[in-house]
């Protein structure tokens, strides 16, 4: 048996990100004598936070309302210009601002780096007292007897490949709340389990996710035009029986921030989203803004995907959910950030209410309640079935459709279907015989890259020798589903290169080749493989992407 030291705090949050740091902040503004500490398993904070970023500031309004004028790096690029492009392969419409709903604009909203963002708000965490622990993941979630969390075990420091101490051996901590928060952004590791302990998702949908890559770019001043956003669709996943979308925007310094998403309810295994990404990039009306620039970071992250629907249920013993663990992505406008802070501070406002009471580890019904009566569900209701009528009837006609559902919403508070249904993106895959490969044009080293070179560009690293933070269940599975029936998708869906099958030199058989070491924790594996036979689990504290100004 490890002895591990244990601290004591009223309220443990588990992520750095812009749930868990403003979840902190509002429960010291709320009461400032709660002892409050924030884990982030980034070398720290803002290395891991990867999004767009274009930004609805209304709960950053409510949580710091002087932020515009208190140093906030956001501040210092406010949206200008707001087009929609739908592409084909070589040309594009723009579709106009009066069919789409009104809460499609960007109008005040702010284009900059979630990254950037989190750092700034990690300094008025830290002014209010706030401990913060970058570098220590939460490896392990602790319960008392009766099944309710009492807190996180931080993960070990020091343990090679085979799970055996080394010289420089430390073990985790326990840190103990009164109250834990899990804000572990997309797909975290611990909130599975906790969906799965408390059974959260009986009543909502399954969740389901889109990865996002994404680049940036410095570009010649001649061709930037700071506050203007674009985003893309049609071209080119229309080729392919996918659906996705790109973005592109211009932010301070000369920069522009563009990525691509590509849902993962895919069905074709030999789509490859790091691909389409390359190929979007050589679409006339992208390369033009590109050329004679310079790419200077690469990331992905999954992104949630299931809408209101897929909800889950957010208190259970000693906890809840926030953010994007909660799962409240508004995906017709790209944005979660702003519904994420606001379910944080309602997570406060419950917690700091119920420490008041005498109250600790029991059901906070009243903060799931307080967000299902809040501006996010009214916000997320709106858009519920966007999602889903693209992904039934495909980028065109589901477009129309889901433009008509919205402003139905909108207007008159139905739409043209009752909440519809998702299923799980591992299920959608099907058998690659039924496809024929795709044949992807090879990068040219300018506009569009290979996947190796780009992972260098995230600043990845994590030391080698560790137990790989990556499981594969059962290995034959692997083998005869995988790569037999699936053609090895993990090889193209993986946007760091981490999953190769190889040809094994002594026997002459597949042999599967995990390069951990590659991985920039987008959780996609964890996500879309078909059989569910991959496991992601968090590796060596501070190991993972570096990501600057993303």
């Amino acid at each position: 048996m490890i002895e591990r030291e244990e601290m004591p705090y009223d309220v443990v949050v588990v992520g750095g990100g812009p749930a868990g740091l403003a979840t902190a902040i509002r429960l010291k503004q709320v009461d400032p004598e709660l002892q409050v500490c924030v884990l982030e398993k980034g070398s720290e904070i803002g290395a891991h936070i990867l999004s767009g970023a274009t930004i609805d500031p209304k709960a950053l309004d409510e949580l710091l309302p002087t932020w515009r004028e208190d140093g906030c790096p956001l501040a210092e690029t406010p949206v200008t210009d707001n087009w929609h492009w739908h592409l084909t392969k070589k040309g594009k419409f723009a579709l106009p601002h009066l069919i789409q709903p009104p809460f499609m604009s960007n109008k005040g909203n702010y284009t900059g780096s979630l990254g950037n963002l989190c750092r700034w708000l990690a300094e008025q965490a830290e002014a209010l007292e706030i401990e913060i622990f970058p570098g220590f993941p939460a490896a392990e979630i602790l319960y008392d007897d009766a099944g309710a969390v009492i807190g996180v075990q931080t993960g070990d420091m020091g343990v090679d490949r085979d799970g055996n101490p080394k010289g420089d051996f430390q073990p985790g901590m326990n840190l103990l709340g009164k109250y834990t928060v899990f804000c572990e952004g997309a797909r975290g590791h611990l909130t599975k389990r906790l969906k799965a302990k408390y059974d959260l998702e009986a009543n909502a949908e399954p969740q389901i996710y889109g990865i996002g890559i994404k680049e940036l770019w410095d570009i010649p001043a001649d061709r930037h035009v700071p506050g203007r956003v674009i985003h893309t669709q049609g071209w080119p996943m229309s080729e392919n029986d996918a659906w996705g979308g790109g973005f592109l925007y211009h932010q301070a310094n000369n920069q522009v921030a563009l990525g691509f998403v590509t849902a993962l309810d895919y069905k074709n295994p030999y789509i490859y989203p790091f691909e389409e990404f390359q190929r979007w990039k050589q679409h006339p009306e992208i390369r033009a803004i590109l050329e004679g620039g310079k790419r200077v970071a690469y990331g992905a992250r999954a992104i949630n995907e299931g809408g209101w629907q897929s909800v889950p249920q957010l208190a259970f013993p000693g906890g809840v959910l926030a953010g994007c663990s909660g799962g409240f992505v508004n995906v017709p406008r790209i944005k979660g950030t702003h519904t994420a802070m606001k379910s944080g501070m309602l997570a406060a406002e419950a917690i700091a209410a119920a420490i008041k009471a005498g109250r600790e580890q029991d059901t906070l019904q009243e903060y799931d309640t307080a967000v299902r009566e809040s501006w996010i569900a009214k916000e997320l209701k709106l858009v519920q079935n966007a999602e889903p009528l693209v992904a039934k009837w495909g980028g065109e006609l589901g477009t129309i459709l889901a433009g008509a559902d919205m402003w139905l919403r909108t207007l008159f508070g139905f739409g043209v279907a009752k909440p519809m249904k998702h299923h799980r993106d591992s299920e959608a895959l099907q058998r690659a015989d039924l496809y024929k490969p795709i044949a992807y044009p090879k990068p040219d080293g300018v506009i569009s890259f290979d996947r190796l070179t780009s992972v260098s560009y995230s600043f990845t690293n994590h030391e080698e020798d560790q137990p790989v933070h990556l499981k594969v269940a059962d290995m034959d599975l692997q083998k005869t589903s995988e790569l037999g029936v699936f053609a090895g998708p993990s090889a193209r869906y993986c946007p760091a290169g981490v999953y190769e099958w190889l040809t094994d030199d002594a026997t002459g058989q597949p042999r599967y080749q995990i390069n951990a070491q590659n991985c920039v924790h987008c959780k996609t594996c964890d996500i879309k493989d078909p059989n569910q036979n991959i496991t992601w689990v968090t590796p060596e504290g501070g190991g993972g992407p570096n990501y600057p100004n993303m």
